[in-house]
Order: C-alpha cells, then sequence, then structure tokens
C-alpha cells in the first residue's frame, strides 16, 4: 500500500467523496470536478493534496485495503482453531458485503484499469495477492498439507462470492461452507 499522508480536513472530505462516487458510479466516470464539488473544494486543493486522478484513485483504493485488511486481521484474531483461522476472511464478508451492494471494489477497479502501470491498479492487484498470502499463511498455520494449493482455491471462492455479490442470491453460506470443508479436507 501506498505510504499514507497526514489527513488534514480537505484531503478527509475529498476521500470520503472520492471513495461513495468512484464505488457507486466508477472510476472512469467520475471526474475530478464532480469529486471537487461534492468535497467542498477547489480542484487546486484536490490535485495539491493528490497530484492526480491516478493518485486520488490509488488512495481511495489503500484507504478501502486499510480497512479492509483491519476487518480480516479482527476476524482471525477471533479464532482459537488455526483451521477456523483459514476461513476468517469469508467470515469478514458478512460485514463487509453489507455495505458494499456494487461488489468488490477492487475487482472493479481492475477491470477499469487494465494497464499494470496505474498506480491503483497497482493497488488492487496487491490487495489480492495479500489475501492469496494470508490464505497460505494461515493454512500452514494450521497444518495443511498443501497451503499453497488451498490458498489458491480458497482466493478463487472468495472472489467468486465478492463477484456474485450484487445479484439477487446470496453465495455466501454455501462458499463458506465449501471453503470449511476445504480446509478440513486439508488438515
Amino acid at each position: 500500500m501506498p505510504a499514507q499522508q497526514a489527513a488534514s480536513p480537505a484531503r478527509s472530505r475529498i476521500l470520503a467523496a472520492a471513495e461513495t462516487l468512484f464505488y457507486d458510479r466508477g472510476i472512469t466516470a467520475v471526474g475530478v470536478d464532480l469529486i471537487a464539488e461534492h468535497s467542498g473544494v477547489t480542484k487546486r486543493t484536490l490535485y495539491n493534496q493528490f497530484g492526480s486522478k491516478a493518485r486520488l484513485v490509488a488512495a481511495y483504493l489503500a484507504e478501502r485495503d486499510r480497512r479492509w485488511r483491519d476487518l480480516v486481521r479482527e476476524a482471525v484474531d477471533r479464532c482459537e482453531d488455526p483451521a477456523d483461522a483459514v476461513t476468517a476472511p469469508f467470515d469478514a464478508l458478512r460485514t463487509w458485503n453489507a455495505a458494499s451492494p456494487r461488489g468488490c471494489a477492487f475487482i472493479n477497479a481492475l477491470a477499469e484499469l487494465p494497464d499494470p502501470a496505474h498506480p491503483a491498479h497497482r493497488v488492487a492487484e496487491d490487495q489480492k495477492r495479500w489475501l492469496l498470502g494470508l490464505f497460505r499463511d494461515l493454512a500452514a498455520a494450521a497444518g495443511c498439507a498443501e497451503p499453497d494449493a488451498l490458498a489458491t482455491r480458497l482466493l478463487v471462492l472468495h472472489e467468486g462470492t465478492l463477484a456474485t455479490g450484487p445479484l439477487p442470491f446470496d453465495t455466501l453460506p454455501d462458499t463458506v461452507d465449501l471453503a470449511r470443508r476445504l480446509v478440513r479436507a486439508d488438515v
């Protein structure tokens, strides 16, 4: 994740407006004029704080990633059984998805920003790599026989659940059950 800059009130308002607008309307559909208007700052202030729209998008995703990682770590820390900890990111989705009706902001960003050199693309990719690594580390700590393969399977299940989140059916309960069965079969 990019280094965090100290949050001034203007910076905080810009990030809050950007998050709402980028998530609700899409990154490419939202311009800096709209973000400045919604945050009550001038475009000059926005550019002084972030330098470019690309860096603002990266900051929005980095902040969202920080909150997601905190939520996942809390879910992992609540687990007494290492095997249960492996599926804790799925439990975190129950809370996260309640406030995310348009699916995963990182998947959405990757679809909108396919250039791997874009700073926001790198933040979104890093978020997925972090989750894969977390699954691998948790699986290894739980004594799973094939932590790398299990981590890949769990990431695919996790991302599939995120991708189907906006649909009118809930895949999370079945996905959590399948993830737990995969972990128990590998321990």
